[in-house]
C-alpha cells in the first residue's frame, strides 16, 4: 500500500512540474506587456477566483487552526511567485532555479531519516548544479537575494501544504490559500499593473492561471498527502530537467553534455526519493 501511495504521489508531483513548465512558456508571452510582476499577479489573482468558484469552500470544512494555516500558506504562495519572478528579472533562469531549489533540498535533508537521507538530495543537488551551470555569467546580488528568499518560501510552502492537506479534505484548503495569495499580490503589485491590462491579456492570464498555479498546486497538495516532505523536496529536482526538455522541444534550446548528465542525475534522485518516501496513507480530516 505504501508503495502504491508513493507512486501515485510521485506521478502527481511530476504532473505538477510539467504543468508549471507549460505555464511558464505562456508567461513569457506576457512579460513584455505587463512585466514580471504583472505576470505573477495575473497568475495568482485568476487562480484565487477559479478556486473560489470551483471549490466553494464551506465554513464547517475548517477549524480555526486549519483556516489560519491556509491563510499563511496563501501568503507564502504569493511570496514564491513574486520573489522568483523578481529574481528572473535580474539573474539567468538557470541560476535562479538552482538557488530556488535550495529550499526543497533543505526540507529533504532536514526531514529525512537515517544516513540515507543525504544520498538522494546529494545526487539531486549535483544534478541541478550541472543542469543550470550557475557559475556561468555575471550574478546580480539583488537577484540572488530574491531567489534565496523564494527558496525559503518554497521550503515553507512544502511543509505548510502537507499540513493543510492533512487537516482539510480534498483541495478545499486551496480555496482559501489561493484567494489569499491573489489578494496579497493585488495589494503589493496590483495597482501598478491594472493600467496595462487588456481583454486579450486577461484571457491569456486565465489560461495561464489554470496551468500555473491551479493544476500544479492542486496536484502538489494531493501528492504531499502521499509522500513525505523529504521525498517531495527531492522530487522537485526533476523540475529543471523538465524545463530543459521543454526548452529543447518548444524553444529549440539544445542542452550541452553537462545538462544531459544533470538530467540523468536528477531523474535518478527523483526515482529513488519516490521509492523510499511514501507516507503510510493519506490522512484527510473532515471537520463538521
Amino acid at each position: 500500500m505504501e508503495t502504491t501511495h508513493g507512486r501515485t504521489g510521485a506521478l502527481m508531483a511530476v504532473g505538477s512540474m510539467i504543468s508549471v513548465q507549460l505555464g511558464l512558456a505562456i508567461a513569457v508571452t506576457l512579460i513584455e506587456d505587463v512585466g514580471v510582476e504583472g505576470v505573477a499577479w495575473l497568475r495568482l489573482a485568476w487562480a484565487g477566483i477559479l478556486f473560489l468558484i470551483i471549490v466553494r469552500p464551506r465554513r464547517t470544512a475548517f477549524t480555526r487552526r486549519s483556516f489560519l494555516m491556509c491563510v499563511l500558506l496563501g501568503i507564502v504562495t504569493a511570496g514564491i511567485t513574486m520573489l522568483f519572478m523578481a529574481a528572473l528579472d535580474r539573474i539567468p533562469l538557470g541560476t535562479a532555479s538552482a538557488l530556488e531549489f535550495l529550499g526543497p533540498l533543505a526540507v529533504a535533508v532536514a526531514r529525512g531519516r537515517g544516513q540515507g537521507r543525504w544520498v538522494w538530495p546529494g545526487i539531486a543537488a549535483v544534478g541541478v548544479v550541472m543542469l543550470t551551470e550557475p557559475w556561468s555569467g555575471a550574478v546580480d546580488p539583488v537577484g540572488v537575494a530574491y531567489a534565496l528568499a523564494a527558496a525559503a518560501c518554497w521550503g515553507g510552502y512544502i511543509l505548510l501544504t502537507q499540513k493543510v492537506g492533512d487537516q482539510v479534505t480534498g483541495i478545499t484548503g486551496l480555496a482559501v490559500s489561493m484567494p489569499v495569495a491573489g489578494l496579497f499580490a493585488t495589494i503589493v503589485v496590483g495597482p501598478g499593473v491594472v493600467g496595462h491590462l487588456t481583454p486579450h491579456i486577461l484571457l491569456i492570464g486565465l489560461g495561464l492561471a489554470v496551468l500555473l498555479p491551479v493544476v500544479p498546486f492542486a496536484l502538489e497538495l494531493l501528492a504531499l498527502r502521499r509522500l513525505t516532505t523529504a521525498a517531495f523536496g527531492t522530487l522537485m529536482a526533476l523540475e529543471p530537467g523538465f524545463a530543459m526538455l521543454l526548452g529543447f522541444v518548444v524553444l529549440h534550446q539544445v542542452p550541452g553534455p553537462l545538462g544531459i548528465v544533470g538530467i540523468c542525475l536528477v531523474v535518478a534522485a527523483g526515482v529513488g526519493a519516490a521509492r523510499t518516501g511514501a507516507r503510510a496513507a493519506p490522512v484527510p480530516l473532515e471537520v463538521g
